[in-house]
């Protein structure tokens, strides 16, 4: 009896461990360690000197000087430098935050004003966003947001699902489309959270378009306001998803002036053109894992949206 009680845990042990094994964290996916920069605006627009916060080996990477990705770590938000036209302005809508006794990552919808001489002459909205990816620095422009993004790292896997921990609020008040060139304009509908993770396999052509199949899917919805929840796994689904039963249009392919961008391998940022369904069995070359405080895209979104993520993981 003693030697089947030893056995027991033995085999229980080595099952614990196997479930652990196939757990993998995402580096730098437990937002621990974040890099500050100090950046100095332009007097025209307040001259202050802002904080802004990147996932990556603790530092500084201080001035005003485009940003790049820091010890290895695949992670870029939406915090950013612009230079436009010689003013330097910045927008902070991720923040370090703290939970389980080190920090998280604080994802934020607010209102980015540039104000000249002390009168507001430009606002616009701004999505708090996490992604795999680089940003491209400065930003010299409003127009096409997405197109300031290269989302995606190399990556050949295929997971069964992304866990991770996270917190969302919505004050529920009005949605709004705000671009700072026009009215401010109310929007139809629900602001939510979302995060999305997308596996494709990419080429390239000989005129530097990159083309896609959609090898697997996951896209979520953060509808409900909630305090923490830890450890939650969400499904990606490999193939065609169009015929299943979970199917929702905002997990279809991606294209138009929803195209998601990456870097060529002339340096430029392109739309990544999604042409199809891969095979279920396809080996992706890419992934694509994305959070957002709100989800309707660029300049839309309720103010005050937040998005709260923590040890991001991918289970095999």
């Amino acid at each position: 009896m003693k030697r089947n009680k030893v056995l027991f845990a033995i085999i229980c042990s080595l099952l614990s461990v196997s479930m652990f094994a196939q757990e993998e964290l995402v580096k730098f996916g437990n937002f621990d360690s974040w890099i500050t920069r100090s950046i100095k605006e332009s007097v025209l627009v307040g001259g202050k000197t802002q904080t802004l916060y990147e996932v990556g080996p603790k530092g500084t990477f201080d001035g005003a000087r485009a940003y790049t990705n820091q010890g290895g770590s695949p992670w870029a938000n939406s915090n950013v430098y612009a230079k436009v036209a010689g003013v330097v302005k910045t927008n902070v809508s991720v923040y370090p935050d703290k939970h389980q006794g080190g920090q998280c990552a604080k994802l934020s919808t607010h209102i980015v004003s540039a104000k000249a001489i002390g009168v507001i002459n430009i606002s616009v909205l701004a999505t708090g966003s996490m992604f795999l990816g680089t940003l491209l620095e400065p930003i010299t422009g409003s127009s096409n947001p997405m197109s300031k993004m290269s989302l995606g790292i190399p990556f050949t896997k295929k997971p069964k699902a992304v866990k991770f921990d996270y917190k969302f609020n919505s004050p529920g008040t009005e949605r709004i489309r705000e671009t700072g060139f026009s009215k401010r304009q109310k929007v139809s509908g629900k602001d939510m959270g979302q995060v999305t993770c997308l596996l494709q396999k990419r080429w390239e052509d000989a005129d530097g378009n990159i083309h896609a199949l959609r090898v697997g899917t996951m896209r979520h919805m953060f509808s409900q306001n909630t305090d923490w929840k830890e450890g939650q796994s969400f499904a990606i689904h490999y193939g065609d998803i169009t015929g299943e039963s979970f199917y929702k249009s905002w997990m279809g392919l991606i294209g138009g002036s929803e195209s998601f961008y990456a870097l060529n391998s002339k340096g430029k940022n392109v739309p990544i053109k999604e042409e199809g369904w891969a095979d279920p069995n396809e080996t992706p070359t890419h992934i694509v894992l994305k959070f957002d405080s709100s989800h309707g895209g660029a300049y839309v979104g309720t103010i005050g949206n937040t998005l709260w993520i923590d040890n991001v993981k991918l289970v095999y």
